[in-house]
């Protein structure tokens, strides 16, 4: 069944920014451990990105590791880390068949040697790529990126390389992780909850939010569709009247 067949090809969001959460209290539901959870997370992820492939979305920015996330159960962040080794290795094939370039965003440095190798090595493998550019942010923290942003820009003033009159946003998004994407256009969450959770706040200035009450593992291909058609149907002013854009 095509689920596209409502989309208005000529509106899609640019640039899709998921929020992956819920995998913990769906494993719970079921009586299994959270991990449990993030192994099926990953069955959600393949069918997203497949989703945004089929409908040539340009970009898409997957929260998959946050900051925060080095707080949890050692145990749990272990999984983490191979299930993402693990699954960059057998995505690799279908990256490429596909079309999609590889990205990351965040502390990769702090990220265990094998994970990061693994991903360097996916990033390279794909980079001749031309279609949609997928990107992972891992041990990601928006704070963090403004910070040291913010830091670079100050150093850049001190020895005189930028001038502090020339400080514009152009001058801040190039001091970012996220320096060669768009603005976010349409930043979905899954399992209920209405918070952005430290992600992307430069860039979500002004991104359509989307909150669903569906944990991660059950995100499926028809709900990111209602996800586009909801965008689709919002009016965009962008600080504008509605006067002003007709």
């Amino acid at each position: 069944m095509n689920h596209f067949t409502e989309i208005d090809i000529a509106k899609l969001p640019r640039h899709i920014a998921m929020i992956m959460d819920g995998n913990g209290r769906w494993a719970k539901q079921r009586g299994k451990l959270r991990v449990f959870g993030h192994e099926h997370g990953v069955e959600a992820v393949r069918s997203a990105v497949e989703s945004c492939t089929k409908l040539n979305i340009e970009y898409l920015t997957l929260y998959a590791f946050s900051t925060e996330n080095w707080n949890r159960p050692k145990l749990e962040v272990q999984t983490l880390m191979r299930i993402l080794v693990s699954s960059l290795r057998k995505e690799l094939k279908t990256f490429n068949k596909n079309n999609i370039r590889l990205n990351a965003i965040g502390n990769i440095d702090s990220l265990p040697k094998k994970a990061a190798q693994e991903l360097e090595e996916v990033i390279k493998k794909t980079s001749e790529n031309t279609g949609m550019t997928l990107t992972l942010a891992l041990s990601y923290g928006s704070r963090e990126e403004l910070k040291l942003a913010i830091k670079e820009i100050s150093i850049k003033v001190k020895n005189n390389i930028i001038s502090p009159e020339d400080i514009d946003e152009a001058i801040i998004n190039t001091h970012l992780y996220t320096h060669d994407l768009p603005d976010v256009d349409l930043l979905i969450r899954t399992s209920g909850e209405h918070r952005i959770s430290n992600f992307l706040l430069w860039q979500i200035a002004y991104a359509e939010l989307y909150f669903i009450d569906v944990f991660w593992p059950d995100f499926s291909e028809q709900h990111l569709v209602d996800a586009i058609i909801n965008y689709q149907n919002r009016e965009r002013r962008f600080g504008k009247t509605s006067e002003q854009l007709n």
